[in-house]
Parts: C-alpha cells; sequence; structure tokens
C-alpha cells in the first residue's frame, strides 16, 4: 500500500527558502524550528531525514560548512569526502527502504536553498513508469504523511544500517 500523501504549501516552502535563514545552517546550529531526524554525523557532514519526504526514508546530506557549489567551492579531497558520506548514506536507504532505484541529487540555487546539499531518495519498488523519476520527487505531487514516531523509528533504521549493526 502506498503511504499516504498531503498537499504541500508550496507559496509558503518558496518564502521560507528564499526569504529565510539558512535551512542546513540554522539545522547544524540547533536553531528552535529546525530540527530534523538526524541519521548521520561526522566532523564536516550531516546527513537527516527530509522534513518534506515525496519518498519512504528520503535523506538529505550537506556539509556542516555553509558551501554553496559543489564543484567551485570544494577542492577535491573535500568533493570526495562529501560524496563518501552520500555513497555511505544511499546504502543504508537501500538497506532499509529496499528502493527498485536511488536517485541522488543536488538541489538548491543562489535564489532559495543555497546551502549545498544532495537528496537521497530511494524509489518505492513498482511505483508506476509516469509517477517515477521527477515526478517522485516534485512536492507539487504532494509529500508523505509522517508522524513524528515514524520519522524517529525509520531514523533509528537508518543509523544502525550506517552504523553496521
Amino acid at each position: 500500500m502506498a503511504p499516504e500523501r498531503r498537499s504541500h504549501d508550496l507559496d509558503a516552502y518558496e518564502s521560507r527558502v528564499r526569504d529565510g535563514p539558512c535551512f542546513v545552517c540554522a539545522f547544524v546550529a540547533g536553531a528552535p524550528g529546525a530540527a530534523h531526524v538526524t541519521v548521520y554525523e561526522d566532523d564536516e557532514h550531516v546527513a537527516f531525514l527530509d522534513r518534506y519526504p515525496t519518498v519512504p526514508g528520503k535523506v538529505l546530506v550537506a556539509p556542516k560548512a555553509h558551501i554553496e557549489h559543489a564543484v567551485r567551492d570544494l577542492d577535491e579531497l573535500a568533493y570526495l569526502r562529501l560524496m563518501s558520506v552520500v555513497r555511505k548514506v544511499a546504502l543504508a536507504v537501500e538497506a532499509v527502504v529496499k528502493p527498485e532505484r536511488t536517485y541522488l541529487l543536488s538541489l538548491g540555487s543562489q535564489q532559495g536553498n543555497s546551502h549545498l546539499h544532495w537528496h537521497i531518495a530511494g524509489l518505492p519498488a513498482g511505483t508506476p513508469y509516469a509517477h517515477q523519476q521527477f515526478h517522485a520527487l516534485m512536492t507539487e505531487n504532494g509529500v508523505l504523511s509522517v508522524t513524528d514516531e515514524e520519522a524517529a523509528a525509520t531514523g533509528a533504521r537508518l543509523r544502525a544500517a550506517i552504523s553496521g549493526v
């Protein structure tokens, strides 16, 4: 059975990401209202459940430092360290969610969500082709209704998979 979806207030979301504080920096700083379920953290990176998931177990991975460009703002070693974290977390998503395919995307722009972050989105097996690819990722098509308890349980399963437990 497909998870229940709810509509997403796109106007409020756009206003928040374009005019509000950086959501990754606010999360890393522990700002009130910026909490996410953390699934991985090291000295340089953090991975956490997407607050507006379009597929089960969708995770964002970001450097803790406010970096905006994947290519020009990271030297080769920093880029490879970040991509190593993306791979580690993506393998955990695959182990927990058992997707048909795992999408890895870096989205955002100077106009909104400028902090570099990677989306790790496991496409649920059996998703009709017309609802795959970008359709599966667009909040315009609704976001999953996930309770705090469900998010905490998913986070725990992902942390266990990352640590190899």
